[in-house]
């Protein structure tokens, strides 16, 4: 398995453990989210998995995609892919979290989002920064609003607003917030209460028919998303001067079309 992506197993391999593996901020580069992808494939057939979790090496969780590979040219590669991914997420035979510390970012909140639960230390932090780049959040955009509704859903990908675990915790999106020292042996906790006691087999076939709604709402607006941004975004001035601003490290110069 590639370095990006670090898989470790407990409880007899009930619990699958996989970290980003790129900090210090586990940046969602073309070749990690291949690592990853490639993961998730090797444990799809694996038996006897209760949780799978994903996690950020370091202090951080992820903060989201590689700038620099979300040039026009690069896109129509880079965007399909990560979708694919999330996709491996959503469909994952198994009841899927995601641990979070530090920062969430960008790709790395829609990461977290396709999984099942989001477990997050006190001190954690969200946002979907995209639109200061003239950009959206395609995964955002379909599986935010199912979770927490639209509003909300709406104030964070418009604004790009950092919001606290606890601001998560509230709108119902965090299964649980725990001091940072703490939050893999609570995790560890939480497990052995919530999903160890269950059959593997039977733990498959409930998570797939509790997500058959969530699904099937989600993945159609995915589509249309994805579409968009490619299609529509990308054929845009702005989109190309957020990325290059960025790059060259100033402020943009919007025409608004």
């Amino acid at each position: 398995m590639s370095g990006l992506v670090r898989s470790q197993a407990s409880h007899d391999g009930a619990w699958q453990r996989l970290q980003l593996n790129a900090p210090p901020g586990n940046l969602l580069s073309l070749d990690l989210i291949r690592a990853l992808g490639k993961a998730l494939h090797d444990l799809e057939s694996t038996p006897g998995i209760k949780w799978l979790t994903i996690e950020g090496a370091g202090e951080e969780f992820s903060f989201g995609a590689k700038i620099q590979e979300h040039e026009p040219g690069l896109m129509a590669t880079v965007l399909p892919e990560t979708h694919r991914v999330i996709r491996q997420v959503l469909e994952f035979p198994a009841p899927t979290a995601a641990l979070v510390t530090g920062r969430c970012l960008g790709g790395g909140f829609e990461l977290a989002l396709a999984c099942d639960d989001i477990l997050a230390t006190d001190a954690a932090m969200f946002g979907l920064p995209e639109i200061r780049l003239a950009a959206f959040p395609p995964v955002a955009a379909a599986l935010l609003p199912l979770r927490v509704g639209a509003s909300r859903a709406t104030r964070a990908i418009v604004t790009g607003q950092l919001q606290s675990a606890a601001y998560w915790h509230d709108a119902g999106l965090l299964s649980m917030v725990a001091p940072s020292a703490s939050l893999i042996e609570a995790a560890g906790t939480w497990f052995a209460t919530y999903l160890l006691p269950h059959s593997a087999v039977a733990l498959s076939h409930a998570v797939a028919a509790a997500r058959l709604t969530l699904r099937a709402q989600a993945e159609p607006a995915l589509d249309r998303a994805e579409c968009d941004y490619l299609n529509g975004l990308l054929k845009t001035h702005d989109a190309t001067e957020g990325v290059q601003a960025w790059i060259d490290k100033r402020a943009p110069n919007w025409k608004n079309s």
